[in-house]
C-alpha cells in the first residue's frame, strides 16, 4: 500500500521554465504574459532574482501565485541563477528563456516535439527573432568558429524563415531547452563566469561529452538583447564577453585543436581590438583581456578537470565548427542537415 504522502505528491512537470531576473522591469511582464499563453501546459515557472531593486520579480509572484521565487540575497549572474533555478527544477527538461524574451505560444511545444523526434538528443535551441525589427535574427543557434570565437549565427542579419531541423554547435542561453541530469551532471553552469559565454561553455562541455544540440527552427521568440545591462556593446557586455571568451577557449579546447588554433585565436583577437579602436572603445575589452589573462592560472586548472572527463578528441570538435572565416566576420548562419531518417 503506498504511503500517504507519497499519494498525494502532485506529479512532477514535464518542463521547468527558469527565468533569471536582473533589474528586468518592463520585460518581464510580457515575457511572463508569453509563457502563460503557451499551447504546451505541462509546465512550471522559476523566477530566480538576482537581488533586483526593482521589486518585478516580486510584484510578478505575488501576481500569479503559479510561479516559484526564488529571491537571491545577491547578484550571482546568470549562471548562478540558472543554477539555482535548475536544482530547484522538478521538471525532466529545463527551459531557459531570457526575461526581455517573447515566446511564440507554441515555443514549447514545438521544442518538445523536436525531443521526441530525436530521443538520442537532450539539448535543442531556438530561433531568436529581434523584438524590435523581427525580420531580422537575434540568432539560429550558435556558432564556434576555428579561431575559438562564438557567435550567434545570423545575428541581425535577415530571418530566412522556417527550414528543416538541423545540427548546431551550441545553444544559445537566451532560449533553449536541455535534460536537467545531463545539465546536473556536467555541473551546469561554470559560475566563474558570471555572465556571458556560460552557455557556450555549456554547449562546449556538452560537445566534449559526445552530445549534439540541435535547432528548432519553429520554435521562436522574440529577443530584445541585453536589456538589463545596457545593450550588446555595453562595457558590462564587452568586459565579461572578452574575458569569459578567453577562458572558454583555454578551458575547452581540446589539446591539438588548442595548440592549432592558438595562434588564431591571438589573430582574431588582435583584430576584434583593431575594430574596437575605430569606434573608441578600447577601455571595456582591455579590461576584459587584463582580467581574463590575470585569470588563466584558475582557466588552465578547470581546463585539467573540463579535458580529463571529455569523451571525444579534437577531430569531432574541430568538425562541428567552422573553418571558413567569412562564417565569423559576417556572423552567418551555420547549421549542419541531419541525415534522413528511414
Amino acid at each position: 500500500m503506498a504511503r500517504q504522502g507519497a499519494k498525494d505528491k502532485p506529479p512532477s512537470p514535464a518542463v521547468s521554465v527558469v527565468v533569471v531576473t536582473y533589474q528586468s522591469g518592463p520585460t518581464l511582464a510580457p515575457c511572463l504574459a508569453a509563457l502563460t499563453a503557451q499551447s504546451f501546459r505541462d509546465f512550471e515557472t522559476l523566477l530566480v532574482d538576482n537581488a533586483s531593486a526593482d521589486g518585478a520579480a516580486q510584484a510578478a509572484a505575488r501576481a500569479d501565485p503559479s510561479l516559484r521565487l526564488i529571491a537571491n540575497a545577491e547578484n550571482r549572474g546568470f549562471s548562478g541563477g540558472v543554477n539555482d533555478g535548475v536544482r530547484a527544477a522538478h521538471g525532466r527538461w529545463i527551459a531557459l528563456i531570457n526575461p526581455d524574451a517573447y515566446a511564440e505560444p507554441d515555443w514549447l511545444e514545438r521544442l518538445l516535439a523536436a525531443a521526441a523526434a530525436y530521443p538520442d538528443v537532450r539539448a535543442f535551441a531556438s530561433r531568436q527573432l529581434m523584438a524590435q525589427d523581427p525580420a531580422r535574427l537575434d540568432g539560429l543557434g550558435d556558432v564556434m568558429a576555428a579561431a575559438g570565437f562564438p557567435f550567434r549565427g545570423g545575428y541581425r542579419g535577415r530571418d530566412p524563415g522556417p527550414r528543416a531541423i538541423g545540427e548546431v554547435f551550441s545553444p544559445c542561453g537566451g532560449a533553449m531547452l536541455v535534460e536537467r541530469a545531463l545539465f546536473l551532471s556536467l555541473g551546469g553552469f561554470d559560475e566563474r563566469l558570471f555572465c556571458y559565454c556560460e552557455d557556450v561553455d555549456l554547449g562546449y562541455r556538452l560537445r566534449l561529452a559526445g552530445e549534439r544540440t540541435l535547432v528548432v527552427p519553429d520554435a521562436v521568440v522574440r529577443h530584445e538583447g541585453s536589456a538589463s545591462t545596457g545593450g550588446p556593446r555595453s562595457d558590462f557586455a564587452v568586459f565579461y564577453g572578452t574575458r569569459n571568451r578567453l577562458w572558454v577557449f583555454v578551458k575547452d579546447t581540446p589539446p591539438v585543436l588548442f595548440w592549432l588554433t592558438a595562434p588564431l585565436h591571438a589573430v582574431t583577437t588582435a583584430l576584434l581590438f583593431a575594430r574596437h579602436a575605430t569606434r573608441g572603445e578600447l577601455k571595456a575589452p582591455w579590461r576584459g583581456l587584463v582580467a581574463g589573462i590575470a585569470g588563466l592560472p584558475q582557466a588552465f586548472a578547470a581546463r585539467r578537470e573540463t579535458q580529463a572527463q571529455r569523451k571525444v578528441g579534437s577531430l569531432a570538435i574541430a568538425r562541428a565548427m567552422t573553418w571558413n572565416p567569412l562564417d565569423l566576420f559576417l556572423r552567418r548562419v551555420v547549421i549542419r542537415r541531419l541525415p534522413p531518417t528511414r
